[in-house]
């Protein structure tokens, strides 16, 4: 049962598109969870296409039962690798645009 205000809380909720990119978790896995009653749902939809949002907490734990712990930990590295490499890049980015304006100012 989720908490209260819960499902307002920033990052405590994802949707079915978001927990695939994140956890490579399926629509149909997610559905079998919700099934099981092991997931709280709430249904949405944006510019006419229907999503499912989850509480994170909820499917994290449904995933390390089904799949495993080691599942659920490389999972959470990966996304935190590429959410670093994304970082890195736009930092690279910026690094350049600055030089770039240090050049122009020196001239």
């Amino acid at each position: 049962m989720a908490e209260y205000g819960e499902w307002n809380r920033k990052g405590a909720t994802l949707s079915d598109v978001t927990a695939k990119k994140e956890y490579g978790v399926d629509r149909d896995f997610i559905v079998k969870g919700i099934q099981a009653g092991k997931l709280e749902y709430r249904e949405g939809s944006i510019w006419g296409n229907p999503y499912l949002r989850l509480l994170r907490r909820q499917l994290e734990k449904y995933i390390a039962e089904q799949l495993g712990q080691d599942y659920l930990s490389s999972a959470k590295k990966r996304t935190e690798i590429r959410r670093i490499k994304r970082e890195i890049n736009s930092l690279k980015k910026r690094l350049k645009e600055l030089e770039a304006r240090k050049t122009e100012l020196e001239n």
